[in-house]
């Protein structure tokens, strides 16, 4: 079939196989550019293992260390004449990728929230890995049905106490506009968000793998956390999103216990400002990350999710010395929170109108990067010409 993209607000519906492939080879191409991780990791579980921060874990550790990957995600495949989601192609491309390299690599696709999945993965991992010695909890879900209770959660994304009114934009058309959004009616609100967002699946997660004796001595894990400037905090940081944020940064000493037989250790990553599908989603941020990215290019300082992934690896988490901040979190959004970054931000911020939008932001880079998400937008690609929609991820039959 022919797949061109097709949008619904900060949405693609459609997703093109050749464009995610040549996407995967991209980042791969630039791992393995950077040479090898010192002391990497050589087993690793990669939980929300199909997009963004997720597929880039899962890239920098396989060639970058060499390294056997689990992957776990909930994907859709392609039907006749329909297109898989974007996910699903990217973690066929990278089995592929990672196939012809050598390595071992397999997928499972599933509620990773379950107690099913959970269990399906233990079983994989003893049957062709033994153990694993990194963790990587990189879920983003909208919603959560609790393995335990049955109940249904739905995030909600609200600022808390006052309404929040600043300036957004419509990436597609490039119109700056104000938005205002309500705060939370209750506080079901943010406990509904932390039980979707927060940490206590990632501490589910780690409890079933310890029981199970699947962890390697010195086993790492890792989950990823934002906080961003202060113009987006009533939006994130101090709504309900930043509330599970907390929950998921606090969840950290709990899981050390965890891993205290294996002598393993938690951490949780603070990265910076990507155009993700997940980020797409939250008014403000995208008319910010267009400022940011303008800034950070200019500066020669800007990285996307490999770039980003790649150094938390090799220069973070298994560098001699973990650097760490006040409040024991790795810090890879340094760069985006550098006073000359962020000052100059604010300056464009202030001045930005959907009349001069084009020439002081970046927000056809942003675009671009929307739309190479799902495997648009890529060079060399024909999208006028039929492609095979039913592809297949090799380890899922």
């Amino acid at each position: 079939m022919i797949i061109k993209p097709r949008t619904r607000g900060f949405i693609c519906l459609t997703a093109h196989p050749e464009g995610a492939a040549k996407n995967i080879k991209r980042q791969i191409d630039y791992v393995k550019s950077k040479g090898k991780i010192n002391n990497g990791p050589k087993k690793v579980l990669v939980i929300g293992a199909s997009t963004g921060f997720g597929i880039a874990s899962r890239i920098a550790n396989a060639f970058g260390s060499d390294a056997a990957t689990i992957g776990v995600f909930f994907e859709k495949p392609a039907t006749e004449g329909r297109p898989a989601t974007a996910g699903w192609y990217n973690s066929a491309a990278f089995e592929k990728e990672a196939h012809a390299a050598g390595l071992y690599a397999k997928s499972i696709n599933g509620d990773a929230f379950s107690d099913e999945i959970k269990q399906q993965t233990i079983d994989l991992i003893k049957q062709d890995l033994g153990q694993v010695d990194l963790v990587v909890y990189s879920l983003a879900s909208p919603r959560r049905t609790h393995p335990k209770t049955g109940v249904s959660y739905a995030s909600v994304l609200k600022p808390i106490g006052k309404p929040f009114t600043n300036k957004t934009v419509d990436f597609h058309t490039g119109v700056v506009s104000d938005i205002s959004i309500d705060p939370i009616d209750s506080d079901e609100d943010i406990a509904n968000t932390i039980a979707v967002m927060g940490g206590e699946d990632w501490k589910f997660w780690m409890e079933e793998l310890s029981k199970a004796g699947v962890l390697a001595d010195d086993a790492k894990t890792v989950a990823y956390s934002y906080i961003g400037p202060e113009l987006t905090y009533p939006i994130y940081r101090n709504g309900t999103i930043g509330k599970a944020k907390d929950d998921l940064e606090a969840t950290v000493p709990v899981i050390n216990d965890i891993l205290s037989g294996v002598n393993g250790k938690a951490y949780v990553s603070v990265n910076k400002a990507l155009v993700t599908q997940s980020s797409s989603a939250i008014p403000v941020v995208p008319l910010y990350i267009s400022l940011l990215y303008k800034v950070m290019k200019e500066k020669g300082i800007h990285e996307g999710c490999i770039e980003q992934m790649q150094r938390l690896f090799a220069d973070r988490l298994y560098a001699d010395e973990i650097l760490l901040d006040e409040n024991g979190r790795i810090r890879v959004d340094d760069w985006e929170m550098r006073e000359d970054v962020q000052a100059e931000v604010a300056v464009l911020w202030d001045k930005v109108t959907s009349e001069n939008i084009e020439e002081i932001s970046d927000i056809e880079g942003y675009r671009n990067d929307f739309f190479q998400l799902f495997g648009f937008n890529i060079d060399d690609i024909d999208y006028d010409a039929e492609t095979n929609e039913l592809v297949q991820v090799p380890s899922i039959k």
